[in-house]
């Protein structure tokens, strides 16, 4: 029994609901990450590109600079990955497409979501949760492509090429690169999501615009500390993270702005 005299649906039929939900979920993501595993080669050189000199950033930059009647060019440079234990290409081979399937799942889960608690909600309680749930994605999909496309091919040009001597040669293994490039794309991804927080924060009485603006010299102190920890020492890798990071701050104050109205 689902629903009681009332027409309400009791707890068990919640529960039911949610194991459903659940059920669908779990299916889809290992049909994503089935596709994902069946789909190496072109997975692999996505995720492996950053390796080389010829890398969409690198070729950007360089076409800007020229643009701009600048000689610039980067030094050649190509990273050499290698693998150490027996079965570690294949577990890292599973572990990136479960990785994977569960990023590209991520809006079928938002929407699941939704469906689960939309009945409970007002009208209005429902427009702003689809708001809120767009700009979730949204906003962790903007901070993995950033990785993606600029802090981790940085991160790994300086730290792929770093050398204490010249007779310490480097060789980073498979299951190291993959896994500091997942954990820099959820790190930005989590970044990303200062407006939602800021949002929240304010719906709850604890987070003022005025605040924000009266801290705003200390807040881009703090992004530019936080930014150089998590890129290579190098300041132009460090501001084009300072800068979208203070500019989603700007944001925040906007948003918290027209909450606390």
């Amino acid at each position: 029994m689902t629903s009681n005299d009332n027409g309400l649906m009791t707890f068990g039929g919640h529960l039911e609901v949610l194991r459903k939900m659940l059920f669908r979920i779990i299916g889809v993501a290992l049909v994503f990450a089935v596709l994902i595993f069946c789909a190496k080669d072109t997975t692999f050189s996505l995720l492996l590109a950053p390796c080389d000199n010829n890398f969409i950033t690198y070729r950007w930059i360089e076409s800007i600079a020229h643009d701009m009647g600048i000689n610039f060019s980067f030094a050649p440079f190509h990273v050499l990955l290698i693998n150490t234990e027996l079965s570690s290409q294949f577990m890292t081979h599973v572990s990136t497409a479960v990785y994977l399937a569960l990023l590209f799942t991520s809006p079928y889960v938002v929407v699941e979501l939704y469906r689960f608690i939309a009945p409970a909600l007002y009208a209005n309680e429902r427009r702003y949760s689809v708001v809120v749930s767009v700009s979730i994605y949204v906003l962790f999909m903007l901070g993995v492509l950033m990785s993606y496309y600029i802090l981790f091919p940085f991160a790994l040009r300086f730290l792929g090429t770093y050398q204490v001597m010249p007779d310490v040669v480097n060789q980073i293994n498979l299951s190291s690169y993959i896994s500091t490039f997942t954990t820099l794309t959820l790190l930005m991804g989590l970044v990303f999501q200062i407006p939602v927080l800021s949002f929240f924060l304010a719906n709850m009485g604890l987070l003022e615009s005025g605040f924000m603006k009266q801290y705003r010299r200390h807040a881009f102190i703090l992004i530019a500390v936080i930014a150089a920890f998590i890129t290579p020492p190098d300041i132009f890798t460090c501001c084009l993270v300072t800068v979208p990071m203070y500019a989603l701050y700007e944001i925040s104050i906007l948003i918290v702005g027209r909450v606390g109205r």
